[in-house]
């Protein structure tokens, strides 16, 4: 297990991803892989829940 998210499981995760985290989460997700930054689902999502 890599750890690291990429778009294809982003993709493929699309909407459990929304329905459990939201739309926000969504595009966090979306924006770190096409920015090609190395980072784990949980970062972009901890990321959000502690923004909010």
């Amino acid at each position: 297990m890599r750890g690291v998210i990429t778009l294809r499981d982003v993709v493929a995760n699309l909407g459990v991803v929304r329905r459990e985290f939201g739309a926000l989460c969504v595009v966090r997700c979306l924006l770190a892989t096409l920015s090609r930054r190395r980072t784990t689902f949980l970062e972009v999502a901890l990321r959000l829940k502690k923004d909010s």
